[in-house]
């Protein structure tokens, strides 16, 4: 069986990325401006170095953006939102497996640890972990290794024991620098993306043990 189990959270715990893009989206729509998935999703797992939606609608439109007013009205909406999404298919049946059998669990995420945690917590998932590594922990988030490095040492695992499960390209490239297999699960806003290197790409954790996890990997 798997040493760890490494778990990204935005897209994958909790699907907080379409609230967030949509609320990208509604930003540009109110300036005559569209945002296209494929645009966005470059900053998708990771921080707005890969794409920056701010300067790139202040690139687009004459006028200066009023962004604390702006700021303000898309995360109000991303909250909205947000308070009324579940997590998704798969993820508690594998939690309880996973502490069934000891097999330990990490979240590595590019967010903050209050957004992480904030939102485990609240769904009561925040104990199933043994940890969390954050943007807070590291110097650089994904797709750089580190979060995967801290991650499998605050569980005490080689990376090569280890798998990680994720569902943005900027994770997968992470995961493939950190030495870890990785699984991708994409949701609606990285599912237009290519997965080069991934162990397997499935429609979603519903049905998937850690036994069909450790199966992917001893037969890739």
């Amino acid at each position: 069986m798997l040493s760890a189990l490494i778990f990204d959270f935005d897209g994958l715990i909790l699907d907080t990325e379409v609230p967030v893009f949509e609320a990208w989206r509604e930003n540009y729509d109110a300036h005559g401006h569209d945002l296209p998935v494929e645009t966005y999703v470059g900053c998708v797992g990771s921080d707005f170095e890969g794409f920056d939606p701010r300067g790139h609608l202040d690139s687009l439109v004459a006028e200066p953006v009023d962004w604390e007013h702006w700021d303000r009205r898309r995360k109000k909406k991303e909250r909205s939102l947000i308070s009324k999404l579940e997590p998704l298919p798969g993820i508690i049946a594998l939690l309880e497996e996973a502490r069934d059998l000891g097999t330990p669990c990490v979240v590595a995420s590019s967010s903050p640890r209050s957004w992480v945690e904030g939102h485990l917590a609240r769904h009561g998932l925040l104990e199933r972990f043994v940890t969390t590594c954050c943007l807070d922990d590291v110097d650089s988030p994904k797709p750089a290794p580190d979060l995967f490095h801290a991650a499998a040492n605050a569980v005490g695992v080689d990376e090569k024991d280890a798998l990680v499960l994720e569902d943005s390209l900027n994770g997968l490239l992470a995961a493939t620098a950190a030495g870890i297999d990785c699984v991708i699960v994409p949701n609606r806003v990285t599912e237009c993306l290519e997965f080069p290197g991934a162990l397997a790409v499935l429609d979603s954790l519903e049905a998937i043990s850690l036994y069909h996890l450790a199966e992917l990997r001893a037969n890739p």
